[in-house]
């Protein structure tokens, strides 16, 4: 009755193999699947339960928000209150525009930055999925990769022409399709930590160059923090590395698993979107009663001191000890996380890119996938997705998480 039994390709274990569990309830870090397995659960809905699965907060804001209707298509006081937090949050955002899907915010931003610049090209790196809207669908990570697929039917060459493409972490090709684009480039689009060609971190300089370039071309550098707001830390990662972009796209943690998700940036920026200007977006279930409680439930939670600090623990100890256990078995391994995302390949490392990821051992990863989840570990099924912790996993998860690990590694390691 759907395309391959999902209505998300990455979920139909095409990379890992075999039948995807199909859940039917979720607590704390476990979920549940309709045959009553649970599972110590690091995907997290790719990434919102940031709290945990069912967290009482989010239940109590998400019910009381229904008793009074879920959908007005009209403004809400919650919609000005978490603008509050979010805009306080990120340097780099004075308004922000509510949405439902991180798709949505990326095509949107695109949108505004072409519509403020008056210039057509975009740029973006390989292996970076920014969602599934036409321009972007070139050299995509997450679900694109994990499936092999270069791009996409039924996106038109001529959507795709104006999509300029560099490596991840290579600052030299960047400057060199400014020098011949540079004129017609509205904007730069970057994942600041790469998370759809798994979890790759950016190089010391890579993103203040960025946004150097863009400065001196005159174009807008958009951080697509979908993944990584207030997932790596209260402000995501444009705090942590000090650089501040025009734009930023958010999903996931802010919707606190409802679908929500905003784009916002400086005033001078924001003030070209429609009401107040010309560049046109709407969305009838945009600023959703329920999906704003969740998300304002979610962020109040995270902004008490030590959650980040916590957090980053929990996932730091999985991160080492996997690698440990890797050295153990002599298994060619690399690890690395911040904040609640983590991600790891089975490659010796440096992962810089997308060439580097598609190095990695696929038919390891699929062995280990596979011992992980039969001893009850519900990871990423694809190498080219991150990981997520969350403030439910405490350390008799991790430390069962690593038991599991270590037969994981020992079948990892046959051939």
């Amino acid at each position: 009755m759907i395309p391959g039994g999902v209505n998300s390709p990455v979920r139909a274990f095409g990379s890992v193999g075999g039948t995807p569990p199909f859940m039917a309830s979720a607590k704390g870090a476990y979920v549940t699947d309709a045959d009553g397995r649970s599972y110590v659960d690091y995907v997290g809905s790719w990434g919102p339960m940031i709290l945990g699965h069912a967290n009482a907060g989010v239940l109590r804001a998400v019910r009381e928000a229904a008793a009074s209707g879920t959908s007005f298509g009209a403004p809400t006081e919650r919609e000005v209150a978490i603008a509050e937090v979010v805009c306080s949050a990120l340097p780099g955002m004075q308004q922000v525009r509510f949405v439902s899907s991180g798709t949505e915010a990326t095509m949107s931003a695109l949108r505004v930055a072409r519509g403020v610049t008056g210039r057509k090209r975009i740029l973006k790196f390989e292996g970076c999925y920014h969602g599934h809207a036409d321009a972007l669908l070139v050299g995509a990570g997450s679900g694109v990769a994990t499936l092999g697929i270069p791009g996409s039917p039924g996106v038109p060459e001529e959507f795709t022409q104006l999509t300029i493409q560099a490596p991840y972490n290579d600052l030299d090709a960047v400057e060199s399709a400014f020098k011949r684009w540079g004129d017609d480039i509205a904007c730069v689009i970057v994942e600041p930590i790469a998370g759809n060609m798994g979890f790759i971190e950016p190089l010391p300089g890579f993103l203040a160059g960025l946004r150097e370039l863009c400065d001196r071309a005159g174009a807008l550098l958009v951080f697509d923090e979908v993944m990584t707001g207030f997932r790596v830390a209260w402000g995501g990662a444009q705090r942590v590395h000090k650089v501040r972009p025009d734009l930023t796209c958010l999903g996931k943690v802010v919707g606190g698993g409802l679908p929500a998700a905003a784009y916002g940036g400086r005033r001078a920026i924001m003030k070209h979107v429609a009401p107040e200007g010309p560049v046109y977006q709407a969305g009838t279930l945009s600023g959703n009663p329920l999906a704003m409680a969740a998300g304002l439930a979610t962020l109040e939670a995270l902004a008490e001191p030590g959650v980040y600090e916590r957090l980053g623990e929990r996932t730091g100890a999985l991160v080492e000890g996997m690698r440990a256990i890797a050295a153990e078995h002599d298994v060619p391994f690399t690890a690395s996380s911040l904040g609640g995302m983590f991600g790891f390949f089975f490659h010796p490392g440096p992962v810089r890119n997308f060439d580097d990821a598609r190095k990695a051992d696929a038919a390891r990863f699929r062995r280990f996938f596979a011992a992980m989840l039969d001893a009850g570990i519900y990871l990423a099924p694809s190498p080219y997705e991150a990981g997520f912790v969350s403030l439910a996993h405490r350390p008799k998860e991790i430390d069962a998480t690593l038991e599991a690990a270590r037969g994981a590694f020992r079948r990892a390691a046959t051939r």
